[in-house]
């Protein structure tokens, strides 16, 4: 029988330097897409797809991540006094009733690898999301409960990828799959450069693991960029448990980088129920001059 996935690990300590001066005093999981932060539209994915542990994995100068999950009862005060019923309900609701968040501090910052091991008091021994705020994507059910129902249907851990061009398989890692078996990964590889890299198939933000992973990268000595890489903690791990590699269905923005941070903001923005319409009447008359 599958296990039920309860928790989702955000691993959050990252000094985002790419966005300063922005992210000088705010973490940039707290960058906004329209009205709502990054680290809130993870939450909510993972919301959605049966997560009701939240465990935040964070550093120094995050504490406003905290503080956005936490209930804030003079501001909910001042709404109600004010009339102003909808931003309330918009506040309320943040953490839905039986979801709990968790806190651990990464001391030092030593990769995503050790990022996910230190949340492992907190996830135990089961099956775990990992989910990178910064890779936004959006998609009907979202991808951490695609990655879910994949996980129902073998048991086993699941990456999420989606092809990139070969020259920029540096930047990733990347992986190869055997077709005939679900797409199960025979080799993953940080960062390869074009020429050595097994595809171009890349791994982005969104992880299903089995705790198995913990004492994988327990033992992972430090790797690319001098940092405990996720990516060797799951290579060690292939041939004793089933890893498979999940091309998910929506679009990602990778809002690590500015330009992709952009075109999440329009993206979004088009959609939002408010200010859609007059952005989109914005964006056609700025085009059209």
């Amino acid at each position: 029988m599958t296990q039920t996935v309860r928790a989702a690990v955000f691993p959050v300590a990252g000094r985002g330097t790419r966005f300063l001066p922005a992210t000088k005093a705010s973490p940039k999981e707290m960058l906004p897409i329209v009205d709502k932060p990054l680290i809130q539209y993870a939450v909510e994915e993972a919301v959605s797809a049966g997560a009701t542990k939240l465990v935040f994995v964070t550093g120094a100068s995050k504490r406003a991540i905290e503080d956005h999950f936490d209930t804030d009862a003079e501001l909910e005060r001042a709404l109600m006094q004010s009339g102003k019923d909808r931003l309330l309900e918009s506040i309320r609701n943040i953490v839905p009733p039986g979801v709990s968040c968790v806190y651990i501090r990464q001391g030092e910052p030593l990769g995503l690898g050790h990022a996910v091991l230190c949340a492992r008091p907190a996830v135990g021994d089961e099956p775990f999301f990992v989910h990178l705020a910064d890779d936004l994507i959006a998609g009907q059910p979202g991808c951490l409960k695609q990655m879910a129902d994949e996980f129902a249907g073998h048991g086993g851990s699941v990456i999420a990828v989606e092809t990139v061009p070969r020259e920029h398989t540096s930047s990733y890692g990347i992986v190869a799959v055997d077709e005939s078996d679900r797409n199960r990964i025979t080799q993953i590889v940080e960062k390869p450069a074009p020429e050595d890299a097994p595809s171009n198939s890349a791994v982005v933000g969104r992880y299903l693991l089995a705790p198995e992973i913990f004492g994988k990268l327990e033992n992972t000595g430090r790797g690319a960029g001098g940092e405990i890489q996720l990516t060797d903690g799951i290579a060690d791990m292939l041939d004793e448990r089933a890893v498979y590699a999940y091309s998910f269905r929506g679009t990602r923005y990778d809002c690590g980088s500015k330009l992709g941070y952009l075109k999440a903001t329009v993206a979004y923005g088009l959609e939002h129920d408010d200010a859609g319409a007059p952005f989109r009447t914005f964006l056609e008359e700025t085009i059209c001059e």
